[in-house]
């Protein structure tokens, strides 16, 4: 070997940072971004152009008999408020509501409480939600008016059947979802049936049975109009189903879209208002939904 043969050294490459260029760390945003990010102006933005559709399509029919403009829809909603017909009529509609949903939500209650405690319990509540869950409330309506006659009785029931199984399923599922860590936890302490159920799967299971108090109440508040122009008629009960069946023999055909749209802002209003003041008081805050 020859000893003046030297190894092979590798080149040291040395690469200056620029010091001038700085790295971007958080952009600020536009002002059409800080916009976009508000959920309520979205869906403020989606209003508005339906509106604007709606208006553009009445204008070109030009048949207010078949269908009104917006503008005139708004100008009849706007004058059954001033005359207190509507506020009148969404009252007894909100207080047979409230009875049904009520009544709903406490038997849903007390059949998932059933069905958590004892595997009878469970079997009856799949089967009794496998019989009854398919069946419209309207299907219903003969059977209620057989039963309770023309009145609020009638409403009541098919309410109750609308809300019942819908509570009742979500609630379920999310106590089935719980851990069996939490329960055993809870029954460490002692917890058992309705303490271990009040204590530990409602709050578990909170966002399955705020699903479920959503799809009840939208289920029981489409029933009761379509209930009300059935019964209410006929019982002189005199809810917004009412409004709008008297409106349509009339052929007041503005009268009837504004009962119609005053049936969608009180829908609006239970759900982006109520329901979502109780989820972010609730489910975020528990850091449960992001």
């Amino acid at each position: 070997m020859n000893n003046n043969t030297l190894p092979f050294v590798r080149p040291e490459i040395v690469v200056e940072p620029n010091r001038n260029a700085t790295a971007e760390v958080q952009r600020p945003l536009s002002a059409f971004e800080s916009l976009y990010r508000m959920g309520w102006l979205r869906k403020t933005v989606i209003l508005l152009v339906l509106a604007a559709i709606w208006e553009v399509y009445g204008r070109w029919l030009d048949n207010a008999l078949l269908f009104p403009s917006f503008s005139e829809t708004v100008q009849a909603f706007l004058s059954g408020l001033a005359s207190g017909v509507l506020i009148e009529r969404a009252a007894v509609s909100m207080q047979t509501l409230l009875v049904g949903y009520g009544l709903g939500i406490l038997l849903a209650g007390l059949l998932t409480t059933v069905a958590i405690s004892s595997r009878i319990g469970n079997d009856l509540l799949e089967t009794l939600t496998s019989m009854f869950n398919p069946l419209p409330a309207i299907a219903l309506l003969p059977l209620a008016l057989i039963w309770f006659g023309l009145g609020t009785g009638s409403i009541i029931f098919v309410l109750v059947h609308s809300v019942l199984w819908a509570v009742a399923l979500n609630t379920h599922g999310g106590f089935r979802a719980v851990s069996n860590t939490l329960r055993m936890v809870g029954q460490n302490y002692g917890l058992r049936r309705f303490s271990l159920v009040k204590s530990i799967l409602i709050p578990a299971a909170f966002p399955s049975i705020l699903t479920g108090l959503k799809v009840g109440w939208a289920f029981a508040w489409r029933t009761l109009i379509a209930a009300e122009l059935v019964f209410g008629v006929s019982s002189g009960s005199g809810g917004l189903g009412w409004y709008i069946f008297e409106n349509r023999n009339q052929l007041e055909t503005a009268n009837v879209f504004s009962g119609l749209f005053f049936v969608i802002i009180i829908g609006l209003v239970v759900e982006n208002l109520i329901f979502a003041q109780i989820e972010k008081r609730t489910i975020r805050r528990w850091g449960m939904q992001h």
